[in-house]
C-alpha cells in the first residue's frame, strides 16, 4: 500500500493511494497513534478522493523526529574524505525541512549550489526502545525514496551538520510503501539523477550499518514512535566530492530512487528574496 499526505481543512490527513483515487485514512496525528488500525478502519470506510483534486503534503506529523545516518556506505565516507565510523553518525531535521515531489527547493543566498544525496527512507510503524535489531526492524512500518538535499557551504561551517541539513523544502520525499507490499528489503538499488544523468548507484546492500542496526542502536538511548522517520544514508557519488565539485543550480532537476519503493523529483530554484 502506498501512503500519501494531503491537506484538507487547514491541517494534513493521510491517505492510501489507488489508483487515480485517495482512499483516506484520517488525520495526520490520529493515523500514527496506531497506524495499522487507521488503515483497517479506513479501508472499511472507503472515502474516495479524486488524487488529482488534492494538495499533497508529507505523511509526517509535526512532532516526529526526522533521524539521518551520515557517513553510511563505506565509498561515500571514503570520498569525504573520512574514517569508517565505529556506530552510526546521527543528525537531525525537522519536519518543516520536508517536502513531496515536483516541489522546488531553492538554493540559499549563500550557497554556491546544493548537493545530492540519495537515500532509502524508513518510516516506524510501533514504539521501540531498548530493542535488539531482529525487534526493531519489526518495528518499520515502510519506506520511501528520499533525497537529503543539503547547503554543504552551510554544513560545512562548523563540526555541526544541523543548518546545513535543514534548508527549507530540502527533504523530499516519495509516497510510503508499507512493508508488507515492499517484502524483504535486500539488495535495492539506490541512484540519484541530475539532469537525467546518474550521478550515484549503489544497492542498499552495502550500507554499514543496516536498517535494523541503525533503528536498534537509536532505540538505546531513546523511544522511537509511530511516525518517526529515519534517513538511512548515501552512497558514493555526491556533487562536493567530484572533480571539479558539482552542485545543482537553478534549472537543474534531480531525481532519487530506491529499486522497488519508488521515486522523487525535485526542481531546483533560484532564492526569492523576500
Amino acid at each position: 500500500m502506498r501512503i500519501v499526505g494531503y491537506e484538507h481543512a487547514g491541517a494534513v490527513h493521510v491517505a492510501a493511494r489507488d489508483g487515480e483515487e485517495l482512499i483516506a485514512l484520517g488525520p495526520v496525528e490520529v493515523f500514527w497513534q496506531d497506524p495499522d488500525r487507521a488503515i483497517e478502519d479506513g479501508l472499511r470506510a472507503d472515502t474516495r478522493i479524486p488524487a488529482a483534486g488534492v494538495r499533497l503534503a508529507p505523511p509526517v506529523k509535526p512532532s516526529a523526529r526526522v533521524l539521518c545516518v551520515g557517513l553510511n556506505y563505506r565509498e561515500h565516507a571514503a570520498e569525504g574524505p573520512f574514517d569508517v565510523p565505529e556506530h552510526p553518525t546521527i543528525f537531525g531535521r525537522w519536519t518543516p525541512s520536508l517536502a513531496v515531489g515536483d516541489t522546488p527547493v531553492e538554493v540559499p543566498v549563500d550557497e554556491a549550489g546544493l548537493d545530492w544525496e540519495a537515500e532509502l527512507m524508513v518510516a516506524v510503524g510501533r514504539p521501540l526502545s531498548c530493542a535488539e535489531p531482529n525487534d526493531a526492524e519489526a518495528a518499520v512500518f515502510g519506506y520511501a525514496a528520499f533525497n537529503d538535499i543539503t547547503a554543504r557551504r552551510a554544513q560545512k561551517l562548523t563540526t555541526q551538520w544541523t543548518l546545513g541539513k535543514n534548508a527549507d523544502r530540502s527533504g523530499p520525499m516519495s509516497d510510503l510503501v508499507t512493508r508488507d507490499e515492499v517484502g524483504e528489503l535486500g539488495r535495492r538499488k539506490v541512484i540519484s539523477r541530475v539532469n537525467g544523468e546518474v550521478m550515484q548507484e549503489s544497492t542498499t546492500d552495502q550500507m554499514i550499518f543496516s536498517v535494523a542496526d541503525v533503528l536498534s542502536f537509536i532505540s538505546r538511548t531513546f523511544t522511537l514512535t509511530p511516525g518517526d522517520l529515519i534517513a538511512t544514508g548515501t552512497p558514493a557519488g555526491v556533487g562536493y566530492a567530484r572533480t571539479p565539485p558539482r552542485l545543482l543550480q537553478p534549472g537543474d532537476v534531480v531525481e532519487v530512487e530506491v529499486e522497488g519503493i519508488g521515486a522523487v523529483s525535485t526542481p531546483v530554484s533560484h532564492h526569492r528574496f523576500t
